[in-house]
């Protein structure tokens, strides 16, 4: 069988959103338990297809190409493919996002204006080596209404094509065409042409990947970057907490953008906690990278300026004491990445000023950075985290994958009516009613 061209895959899925935004919510969840069945049926099949990644991956690790925390991320097990169910079957059951009233205004009697959640339509997405971001992409898609291009990375090409054609075999029902596997690198290019075809890019990568997908398009970008976060350790924090809430934020899964890649100690509590962390980083095998204050505590290597803003992606961590709230905060503001920040401390007044003094997606108190993520915000799993300000920011889920269009119901009115010398005027008055096919009719 000769393989589609990109351009006939994005045709296909453009004429299947408009097919998929007349399904109803029951039979876009249907879809959604079916991939999640399917899935737990094929369990073999997708860790001997997920084996063979690895296994290539292991050897590029070997000669320098690819990084642990690549590695760390392509691997998949029974409990992660358990985890990928639970996270498509939560996503079935959120409220559905679509046709959902966002606002209702009275014009005029019998002339009523709704605005209403719809589609974006075809999505273009672009992510890195975990193969579960495919089965989350592809399962918000389905539930919001959307049509998806999906490319993942070539380092987990057999574990996205048989979690691909698992996901297009139990949807057989809904529309053909609403999910793409495209595979070559050039095919990316191809898309970011597209603009009369795909409505959206939702790169995952890093800051210059998802520069040069802004650089070279003029889609829209929804951009997911890396995750530069931070923990700040402050005068009054509880120490006890702070050590739990930095050891997890760093060791519980270092892979990934939304674990800690520095950690700010102010200098009050420096003597007492550096130690105590320190020692349970050296259990984990955390890497500590310090500033002078802190290698005068604790025996570490040197942060270079670099450091600070590098997301390691690994069981590495660089340290900086700090000598008060104004000083953690200037260091964020310059070196973050804006996604999530946190600060440890019982006074809410500071936690206050932190929080409301940084530019990130997410800000925390007393909690660790690791529970950035759609699934623990309760959106039933994420496209990414977006570090940008426009349309949807932080994990975004289902509403991140909407937009909103004017339905306008009347009664035969005619501009004219409301124009001129003897115009009628306008009502708009705002009033609770939701939208529905012939209101007026009813």
């Amino acid at each position: 069988m000769t393989e589609k061209s990109t351009q006939a895959k994005v045709d296909e899925a453009q004429t299947a959103a408009l097919e998929l935004a007349k399904l109803d919510d029951d039979e876009r969840s249907a879809g959604l338990h079916a991939i999640a069945d399917a899935i737990d049926a094929h369990h073999e099949e997708i860790l001997e297809a997920n084996e063979k990644d690895v296994e290539e991956a292991e050897t590029l690790l070997e000669e320098g190409k690819y990084s642990q925390a690549l590695v760390d991320r392509l691997k998949l097990s029974e409990s992660k493919l358990e985890s990928i169910t639970e996270m498509v079957r939560s996503v079935a059951e959120q409220d559905d996002p679509l046709e959902k009233t966002l606002a209702s205004r009275r014009l005029d009697d019998d002339l009523e204006l709704y605005k209403v959640a719809v589609p974006i339509g075809v999505i273009g997405t672009v992510f890195e080596s975990r193969p579960d971001a495919l089965v989350q992409i592809a399962a918000l898609s389905l539930k919001s209404g959307n049509a998806v291009m999906l490319k993942g990375g070539s380092e987990a090409s057999h574990s996205n094509r048989v979690l691909y054609e698992i996901i297009v075999e139990a949807t057989a029902d809904k529309p053909d065409g609403w999910a793409q596997l495209i595979e070559a690198r050039e095919d990316v290019n191809a898309m970011l042409e597209m603009d009369d075809s795909i409505d959206l890019l939702m790169p995952r990568g890093s800051s210059e990947f998802v520069r040069y997908i802004q650089d070279n398009t003029s889609i829209p970008v929804l951009g997911h970057t890396e995750g530069v976060c931070h923990v700040y350790v402050d005068a009054d924090a509880d120490l006890e907490m702070a050590t739990e809430i930095a050891y997890d934020a760093k060791v519980q899964y270092p892979a990934v953008c939304n674990a800690v890649e520095t950690l700010l100690i102010h200098e009050d509590v420096a003597e007492a906690f550096l130690p105590e962390i320190a020692a349970r980083y050296d259990d984990a095998d955390v890497e500590l990278r310090g500033d002078e204050a802190s290698q005068e505590l604790v025996e570490m290597e040197a942060a270079t300026e670099d450091d600070w803003s590098t997301e390691y992606g690994d069981l590495i961590l660089s340290i900086k004491i700090v000598d008060s709230l104004e000083a953690a905060l200037d260091h964020i503001t310059e070196y973050s990445s804006k996604h999530t920040e946190s600060i440890v401390t019982e006074d809410a007044d500071r936690a206050s000023t932190f929080m409301r003094s940084l530019d990130s997606a997410s800000v925390f108190h007393n909690a660790s950075t690791r529970f950035s993520d759609g699934f623990r915000f309760g959106l039933g799993a994420e496209v990414g985290i977006s570090t940008g300000k426009i349309h949807a920011r932080g994990p975004v889920g289902l509403e991140g994958l909407t937009t909103y269009k004017y339905h306008l119901e009347g009664d035969g009115q005619i501009v004219g009516t409301y124009a001129g010398a003897d115009a009628k005027p306008f009502l708009h008055e705002e009033f609770d009613g939701e939208w529905t096919p012939g209101r007026l009719s009813e």
